[in-house]
């Protein structure tokens, strides 16, 4: 009896702390974003039906013990184009779980890197032939076994620092970090990220982006530079949105000797049309101009869902 006793005494009040945790029902969300283009590829000329980064998932939170948050997101990608994506239906995108506080977020799993976050909407052509990663940069990754803290927003400034483990001692990577500090003021946007490793051993990058919006345009600026072995190579990308009505027109232009070690450049200009909550429809041109290759060009248009 006494025992009973003691062991009620001990377990009743942490089942009480227990019932304190509520982790709300998860968001279910998602994407799809396709384009019927004309692509020309090498001389060649041909139609294709693409699906841009089409995804779904889940995401939630709930409070804890102690004034802490959990915070969860599982998200896949999907190809409603063709069903088929190196042989996969579903390929894993961000995935994780933390823990939030007044001091900052703790996570850990799979997810963008500090630095391909830096590029905030500066790409105005993202997951499209335009993207940054298609000519100007080799650094927009999504990495795994991943742990990263961001702190809170203190007068604009945020530091985010990611530990990439390498796993295993016969790696050829060693642990990895990537590293940004963004300052937010306003309709203003700046910030610097630095990666170690995250390529390769001997491979470092440093990116700086700025953005503004004044009076219905977007301006943003990039720049890189991957230091490789010593031996170091630059790009660069500037962009610009104008809203008009439900109309939003957009262009771009960047040159790089990263991707490419002869040198390229891209251009892409293209105009949204907004149908409604969550849903768009596109028209894009995409240039992109090889010293050492044929060049390719894109023309198509798309359509956006988010749910």
């Amino acid at each position: 009896m006494k025992k009973t006793a003691l062991f009620l005494a001990l377990t009743v009040p942490a089942l009480a702390q227990a019932e304190k945790i509520e982790i709300d029902m998860p968001d279910f969300y998602g994407k799809l974003n396709l384009t019927v283009q004309n692509a020309n590829e090498d001389g060649n000329s041909f139609s294709e039906v693409k699906s841009n980064a089409s995804r779904v998932g889940i995401k939630g939170k709930g409070e804890l013990n102690h004034g802490l948050t959990a915070i969860y997101k599982i998200e896949y990608e999907t190809n409603p184009d063709d069903g088929d994506k190196g042989g996969k239906t579903f390929t894993q995108r961000n995935t994780y779980a933390g823990i939030k506080s007044d001091y900052g977020t703790v996570q850990v799993g799979l997810f963008d890197t500090p630095l391909k976050k830096l590029q905030k909407k500066v790409d105005l052509f993202n997951d499209l032939e335009g993207d940054i990663k298609n000519v100007i940069t080799k650094s927009d990754n999504r990495e795994e076994n991943s742990v990263q803290y961001t702190s809170p927003k203190f007068a604009g400034l945020q530091l985010k620092v990611d530990q990439i483990a390498s796993e295993d001692k016969t790696s050829a990577r060693k642990d990895a970090t990537s590293t940004s500090l963004t300052y937010t003021r306003g309709n203003y946007y700046v910030g610097v990220a630095y990666d170690s490793k995250v390529e390769a051993n001997t491979t470092d990058v440093l990116r700086a982006v700025a953005q503004a919006k004044v009076a219905g345009a977007q301006i943003g600026v990039l720049w890189e530079e991957q230091d490789k072995d010593g031996d170091k190579s630059e790009g660069w990308l500037l962009s610009a949105a104008y809203k008009l009505g439900g109309v939003k027109l957009k262009a771009q232009h960047g040159e790089s000797e990263i991707n490419n070690a002869e040198g390229a450049n891209t251009t892409s200009v293209g105009a949204d049309y907004k149908l409604g909550k969550g849903a768009k429809a596109y028209v894009y041109y995409t240039e992109n101009d090889f010293r050492a290759k044929k060049d390719t060009n894109y023309a198509g248009v798309g359509i956006e869902y988010k749910f």
